[in-house]
């Protein structure tokens, strides 16, 4: 299986280095957030930081090492209401998307919040309002997406605007591309309320989106005395991975690690191992 971590949850260090903790720890494909891994990078910068000679370094790096570059992470706010802020955000995803093909990267990752500032109708994120907003915000970027070759995967999540599977059936639709594509997290489709109906909530999202999803990304989590639903690393909470990993074996997804530290990050891959070979 093709199991990799987020860099920037390995042992502090270069690129190069980071790259070599995921290697030694069994990793074959990794998560680039490049502002949480080089200590040279700004994503405010980006769209004048991502050249050619700078994805060579990267390319190189990875190519040097052996792994893959699964997700090239830009999650930025596409919804922000301020139009001088989201333009200079589509232009640093457009930044981003032309990177991506240059360092060989699968997708450019994405999340879908809103600022708490924005003031759409209640509930906030999933407001027609919200929804529209980063939809035309969207656009432009997809189309860059498009034009370069790279694709753009978004990932739902149950609080953000792109909240559920369905209302991310509704963005594929309403924006048909082979360059949108779906970042699956189950874990962050699951709310506390609705954590004992995790496997349905699984089934549902794989039944409607399975064709799009392009990267899982794998966690557990906990439900604490108060209620409150925490992330953690793969084997250290309640969940169940076999309908995923399933999928995983049939599509051939790569998976990327959430939520690990250096101790437990090779526990939580050896711990996906053992479960997909006993499906």
């Amino acid at each position: 299986m093709n199991i990799g971590i987020r860099l920037h949850d390995t042992a502090h260090g270069t690129l190069e280095e980071r790259l070599a903790f995921a290697r030694a720890q069994g990793f074959s494909c990794a998560h680039t957030a490049l502002s949480k891994v080089l200590d040279d990078f700004s994503m405010q910068e980006a769209p004048e930081k991502l050249t050619e000679a700078y994805a060579a370094r990267v390319r190189q790096a990875f190519d040097e090492s052996g792994l893959e570059c699964a997700v090239l992470g830009c999650y930025l706010n596409l919804a922000d209401p301020n139009p001088e802020r989201r333009a200079r955000t589509q232009e640093i995803y457009k930044a981003h998307l032309r990177f991506a093909v240059m360092t060989g990267a699968r997708v450019v990752g994405t999340e879908t919040f809103a600022n708490p500032e924005s003031r759409f109708a209640e509930p906030a994120p999933q407001s027609e309002e919200a929804f529209r907003l980063f939809m035309d915000s969207l656009r432009p970027v997809v189309r860059c997406a498009e034009e370069c070759g790279a694709v753009l995967a978004v990932e739902p999540v149950w609080y953000h605007i792109i909240s559920t599977p369905e209302r991310a059936v509704r963005m594929l639709e309403e924006l048909p591309s082979d360059h949108l594509q779906i970042i699956l997290d189950a874990v962050n489709l699951i709310s506390p309320e609705t954590a004992d109906r995790a496997e349905d909530i699984i089934r549902n999202a794989v039944s409607l989106l399975g064709d799009r999803v392009r990267i899982l990304h794998m966690k557990d989590f906990v439900i604490g005395p108060d209620g409150k639903m925490d992330a953690c690393a793969c084997g250290l909470g309640t969940m169940r991975y076999g309908q995923l990993l399933a999928f995983a074996k049939e599509r051939n997804l790569p998976m990327t690690l959430e939520n690990t530290v250096p101790d437990n990050a090779e526990a939580a891959r050896l711990y996906l191992e053992r479960a997909a070979a006993e499906l």
